[in-house]
């Protein structure tokens, strides 16, 4: 199993795309295939038919996964995408930015 570094419920920057230079929180993830879905990144339209919930159909925009490669952590002191290290604190594993220091918990 690999160290992760985007986990469920972070804040992070889409650094390539169409969305590239936004940010959103992270819904979920799947490791195994290496995609993330991000509230407001990635946008698709999904048609929904007739039914008791939507006697009209519909039409909404649902986020769709986003490959881990182009998320980057979101650090609101810098305000940009960083690189995050691993430090050990009371045996347990830290995220922190390389550049600002900013601790990811």
């Amino acid at each position: 199993m690999s160290v992760q570094r985007i986990k469920k419920g972070d804040i992070v920057f889409c650094n390539t795309g169409k969305d590239a230079g936004r940010t959103g929180e992270v819904l979920s993830i799947d490791i195994a295939k290496g995609y993330a879905v991000v509230d407001g990144l990635n946008l698709k339209k999904k048609t929904f038919r007739k039914s008791e919930h939507f006697p009209e159909g519909a039409i909404h925009e649902i986020p769709a996964p986003i490959h881990l490669s182009n998320l980057m952590p979101y650090d609101p002191e810098s305000k940009k995408g960083v690189r995050i290290s691993r430090i050990r604190e009371d045996g347990k594993s830290i995220r922190v930015a390389k550049g600002s220091g900013h601790r990811f918990e």
